[in-house]
């Protein structure tokens, strides 16, 4: 059954900011009973890239995540402008946050993030053949940069050290296929 079972009757946006809109649908569920059903709308597509160099080496990037209240280790990630081609943000991103160029981008995946609640779309690069400048990170981030090689990142998402999705899906899927487990 792949036809919408829901039914909205009225929509209203309930919060807005630069980010996001919170919109509050009311609507008629499944069992045909009134519901409401509110949806966060991201205005930017989520980027991740994982930069791999040669020797499987790649670079996570530490913040502070002020949603989680935690520090938290990541691969390279940011937002896309809606519109604007995610391969440039990609690019973009990469540079900013690690001062990292490649020369080639692969997309490796798409992942919708909280699908229950949210209609944030993830696009993931892998980024290879790369170059070494001064990263420029946007005034409100404060970050740390780690290189580690694919084997010790994919421990460190075994071990819940790194818990962001987007970080996760990205490492575990590069490093299945760096050691040949991936069909």
């Amino acid at each position: 059954m792949e036809e919408n079972p829901w039914i909205t009757l009225k929509s209203e946006d309930v919060y807005e900011s630069q980010w996001i809109k919170v919109v509050k649908h009311d609507c008629l569920n499944p069992a045909n009973k009134p519901a409401i059903y509110s949806v966060v709308n991201f205005k930017n597509l989520a980027i991740g890239i994982l930069p791999l160099d040669k020797e499987n080496f790649t670079w996570l990037v530490g913040q502070w995540r002020y949603p989680l209240n935690e520090y938290s280790w990541e691969i390279p990630e940011g937002g896309g402008p809606l519109g604007s081609k995610p391969i440039e943000s990609a690019k973009r991103e990469l540079k900013e946050e690690t001062g990292i160029i490649a020369s080639n981008f692969e997309e490796i995946m798409r992942l919708h993030l909280s699908n229950s609640a949210t209609d944030e779309l993830a696009i993931v690069y892998l980024a290879t053949d790369l170059q070494f400048e001064n990263s420029e990170p946007e005034e409100s981030e404060v970050l740390q940069i780690k290189k580690v090689h694919i084997n010790e990142a994919f421990d460190m998402t075994m071990k819940g050290l790194i818990t962001d999705a987007i970080s996760v899906a990205a490492i575990q899927r590069v490093w299945m296929s760096v050691n040949g487990k991936l069909k």
